[in-house]
């Protein structure tokens, strides 16, 4: 049958999260490049709910601006005092009304959680016509969890707190995900006959669940295929391991979909990264935000990209890119750095121990080694010598610096912007470029040379160097006698 779609899906995100032992309110810290609450939003979004509520209260303009920004279609209520998953709902019902139709609840904190599962939960919902259907999960260790009673049928009876269960209730391991699915209109009523006698002095959402049996609603449940879903984030412990299983997750994705992953153990991966096919991802290799790698493309070992595109049959090894663009067929590193605003063009080059900050590379053009470029613009089939610093910053402000097509720049020189070279211009080897240079012409800006005979016979006498000097001049003078 095809999923109905909720009436209402409700999140809830208010409560404080005190064992992540953070300045960051629990449902914000991110897993895979996604905040826990989102990672829940975008697994119900799919499900098309007519409304998507977050509950929010602990550190409200934090979250309840993370949300604005990230999630405008969903609808925050707040929740002033965080007294109970019931307390909760109770709250939406009462700011929004009473919802006619199936409502699904669920949490901020609950990553792993697919559409599917919670699609499966909906469908089952429907085909029995239960008043509620819980989603639970069959758990080596149920410590932490309200745990599934049952009548010798298989009917769901009640759900149980930990702190309220007795030892032959702790032993059960069907665990309660706090996942349900109701019928809004009898959830309407029966969230507000739920009472606070229970250890916590709380309103407890499970409760919602006898009181429905007790009317002589059905009561059902729906058990998720992998417990490994269900399970929630109160520390970092657990943070760790949910990220573990969900980066697992994105790297057979991606390698389902024809991308090598050479070493998945020791590569991270964001949930907004693309990676075409036959594109080749090293060891030890962290693909952030955005980035995007094309067809064909080679990215790592050691290397670290955040919303970086690399284009097709790019090579990129033991570097930092961040919001940079890699043209086709370029290549980067080892050990370069670059830094926002770098675009390479197609077949450029940044070599060993470059960095490129707000820079345009084109066509054929290289920086190989031990280089700085920043705010510079630099053309087509360009050699940039090793140890060229672009200076663009005068300790005030920030200069560009232009180096147009067919320029070669010579080894260890400083273009202190703003500077142009023209087309076809050279720069000479340790010149200090302050006017530009036109084309076709050579820059150079150094002192001549100038040699003091026998200095260090005089003022380094005694030393290794002294010494190897008097064998070679003394060699000189033979030569010469001869």
């Amino acid at each position: 049958m095809s999923v109905p779609r909720p009436a209402a899906v409700i999140v809830l995100a208010a409560g404080e999260g005190t064992r992540m032992k953070s300045q960051t309110p629990k449902v914000l810290h991110e897993v895979c490049g996604r905040a826990l609450v989102d990672h829940m939003l975008s697994a119900a979004r799919d499900l098309d709910p007519e409304r998507l509520i977050v509950v929010i209260g602990h550190a409200l303009e934090q979250v309840g601006g993370h949300l604005a920004a990230s999630s405008p279609d969903a609808r925050a209520v707040v929740q002033r005092e965080q007294r109970g998953t019931g307390h909760a709902v109770r709250t939406v019902l009462e700011e929004v009304g009473t919802i006619s139709g199936t409502v699904l609840v669920t949490y901020g904190d609950v990553p792993l959680l697919r559409t599917q599962t919670l699609a499966g939960l909906l469908e089952r919902h429907a085909a029995e016509g239960n008043a509620v259907t819980v989603l639970t999960a069959e758990v080596p260790d149920p410590t932490g969890y309200g745990r599934i009673i049952r009548d010798d049928a298989g009917a769901v009876l009640e759900i149980v707190e930990e702190k309220d269960a007795d030892p032959e209730q702790r032993a059960i391991r069907e665990m309660n995900s706090g996942i349900y699915a109701f019928d809004g209109l009898l959830l309407a009523d029966a969230v507000k006959r739920v009472s606070t006698d229970n250890a916590q002095g709380e309103e407890y959402l499970t409760d919602v669940l006898s009181i429905l049996r007790r009317d002589g609603h059905r009561v059902g449940a729906c058990v998720a295929a992998d417990f490994v879903e269900v399970e929630g984030v109160n520390d970092r412990v657990q943070l760790a391991a949910v990220r573990k299983v969900l980066n697992r997750r994105l790297l057979e994705a991606h390698m389902r979909a024809g991308v090598t992953i050479v070493d998945p153990d020791s590569t991270w991966i964001d949930v907004g990264v693309k990676i075409g096919p036959d594109a080749v991802v090293h060891p030890a290799t962290q693909l952030h935000g955005a980035t995007v790698i094309e067809s064909g493309a080679e990215v790592g070992p050691a290397t670290t990209l955040t919303d970086t595109f690399v284009g097709e049959g790019a090579v990129v090894r033991n570097a930092v890119c961040d919001h940079a663009e890699i043209g086709p067929e370029a290549n980067v590193g080892p050990y370069a750095y670059l830094r926002p605003g770098t675009v390479l063009g197609h077949r450029s080059k940044a070599g060993t121990f470059v960095e490129m900050k707000n820079t345009k590379v084109g066509q054929r053009s290289k920086v190989p080694h031990l280089s700085y470029a920043g705010d510079a613009t630099i053309g087509d089939d360009v050699n940039i010598g090793a140890s060229t610093v672009f200076v663009n910053y005068d300790g005030v402000d920030k200069h560009h610096t232009t180096v147009r097509d067919g320029a070669f720049v010579g080894c260890d020189t400083m273009l202190v912007a703003p500077v142009t070279v023209g087309d076809g211009a050279y720069t000479a080897a340790g010149s200090t470029i302050t006017d530009d240079v036109p084309p076709g012409a050579i820059g150079v800006a150094r002192a001549r040379q100038r040699n003091i005979e026998k200095w260090v016979l005089r003022r380094r006498a005694g030393t290794k160097s002294a010494a190897a000097a008097e064998r070679a001049l003394a060699g000189q003078d033979q030569e010469k006698e001869q």
